[in-house]
């Protein structure tokens, strides 16, 4: 079991759209496990993304709702209606947020081995697919916030008002 150090706001990676995945090798399915076991080692969470442990690869992991795995080289269909609910993120602890989202979502990819995969959820499985598709292309849920909400989160981010990262390593 590899659990992997999770990135912490301020670090590039997360700020950098992730390149797809072309290689369907062993180093891809260590990925995939160190992921799994990242978030199986983080009790509480709805997924983790590559970016998050440093990987610069379109890749994630998720374990919402009943529904667990992992999807590579995702695009996102949403639905119109919304849901709001408080979303927290492992790179930035400890900060929970009223975030809205769509209800429903749809994300088709590929699996570890190449293979066509899609997963459709609503609620907290969508919240999930919709969170960890969004670190692929370098946008973390703080970024999603608008007006009075994401001025007192920023203003908590740059006070360091989050949990120490060694907490989550």
């Amino acid at each position: 079991m590899t659990v992997r150090p999770i990135r912490i706001i301020g670090d590039p990676v997360l700020r950098t759209p992730c390149a797809p995945v072309t290689s369907f090798d062993a180093e891809l399915q260590q990925l995939v496990d160190d992921l799994m076991d990242t978030l199986t080692g983080a009790p509480g969470r709805a997924g983790v993304a590559a970016p998050q442990i440093g990987v610069s690869a379109q890749v994630f992991v998720y374990d919402a709702d009943g529904h667990r795995g992992h999807m590579i080289n995702p695009s996102i269909e949403l639905s119109d209606e919304s849901q709001d609910d408080d979303e927290g993120c492992l790179s930035i602890p400890g900060l929970y947020f009223p975030t809205r989202r769509a209800m429903h979502a749809t994300v088709r990819g590929v699996d570890r081995h190449g293979e066509p995969l899609t997963i459709s959820g609503s609620g907290f499985l969508a919240r999930a697919l919709q969170h960890e598709t969004d670190h692929l292309g370098g946008r973390l849920y703080v970024d999603t916030l608008r007006g009075d909400t994401r001025r007192r989160a920023l203003r908590e981010i740059r006070a360091g008002r989050f949990d120490s990262p060694s907490r989550h390593r």
